[in-house]
């Protein structure tokens, strides 16, 4: 539309009249660029056709699925205050993460304020408790904030020292949500596997029991759904928590399955410390393979012994006669 330009002592075009031309153009068939033709009087014999103009485009309104926010990053800290608030805004970026809890086990610096600010919902321990209780801890907090009668978050846990990169850890969200697995283990994208003597028996562990190797049976970094959480209470201590975890899920009849994740150069739990650490990371390691065998084995011989009670149970004993006894009253 051409510009309008009011001159002095002329109407301007917020006062609703029209500017007059300056000369009369000649007459043509077609209207001139800038005006209307004019309506035709009625009585003449000419026919007007009236252009449609192009529906307008409306916008659809998408809704999200229902199931969008389904997932609570768990972050558990101690003494991170260094790179807790970019863990938190990280985990806070990753689709399908409506909650992120942070459990303060009971740092001394300022780890829970900053946590705080940057969005996270802040549980602390009054003293040291360890990792696995701050995941209890964590778990339960998340269950009572689920919605009644809604399907419960999944759950993905995170270190507290991976800052920005946490990011990375998407494709466990996305694993577990869409149901694909129950429990999803991030394998660090383009890093040689773990070959340590933990890692080691833990794999063995795993393949006697499923006949199933895993790459990264002790990564810390991982998403699971509630059920699967509740296979694996009570949890493994110390570093047998990850390797209990794959072995109670898969008992329970759940999958289990590895997601690479772009996680930067995050140091891994099964090679942090020193010959102490690693000796007190495999004794963890094989406190929670054993004490899962010894239970898998006594559970196989309860059970053997009830099917055995049962059927004895069934058959008549040696002596007696089939057909039921009678009262003593009526004897």
């Amino acid at each position: 539309m051409a510009d309008h330009v009011a001159s002095e002592g002329s109407p301007s075009p917020e006062d609703g009249a029209r500017p007059e031309p300056a000369s009369t153009p000649a007459k043509t068939d077609a209207p001139t660029k800038g005006t209307r033709a004019s309506a035709p009087s009625k009585g003449t014999g000419t026919r007007t056709r009236r252009i449609k103009r192009p529906p307008r485009s409306r916008r659809i309104a998408v809704q999200a699925p229902e199931d969008l926010h389904v997932a609570a990053a768990l972050i558990v800290a101690h003494n991170r205050a260094r790179r807790i608030a970019a863990t938190v805004r990280a985990a806070r970026a990753i689709p399908g993460v409506d909650l992120v809890l942070v459990v303060d086990d009971a740092s001394t610096d300022n780890t829970q304020e900053l946590a705080r600010k940057a969005g996270a919902v802040v549980v602390r321990h009054s003293h040291f408790r360890g990792r696995t209780a701050s995941i209890e801890t964590g778990a339960s907090v998340i269950a009572m904030r689920d919605e009644a009668g809604a399907k419960p978050r999944s759950i993905l846990l995170l270190p507290g020292s991976i800052g920005h990169h946490a990011v990375g850890a998407a494709p466990l969200v996305a694993a577990v949500t869409e149901q694909v697995a129950d429990l999803a283990v991030a394998r660090a994208e383009g890093e040689p596997r773990v070959e340590g003597a933990s890692s080691k028996a833990a794999r063995r562990a795993v393949h006697q029991a499923t006949n199933w190797t895993p790459e990264e049976p002790l990564a810390p970094i991982r998403c699971l759904t509630r059920e699967a959480l509740e296979a694996s209470i009570p949890l493994a201590r110390g570093s047998g928590l990850e390797v209990g975890m794959i072995l109670d899920v898969l008992k329970a009849g759940l999958t289990v399955t590895e997601v690479e994740c772009a996680l930067g150069h995050v140091p891994r739990s099964a090679t942090q410390g020193g010959g102490r650490a690693k000796l007190t990371r495999y004794r963890d390691v094989m406190v929670a393979i054993n004490a899962r065998r010894v239970r898998d084995s006594v559970g196989g011989v309860g059970r053997r012994a009830k099917r055995q009670s049962s059927s004895s149970a069934d058959a008549p004993t040696a002596g007696t006669d089939a057909a039921p006894s009678q009262p003593k009253d009526d004897q």
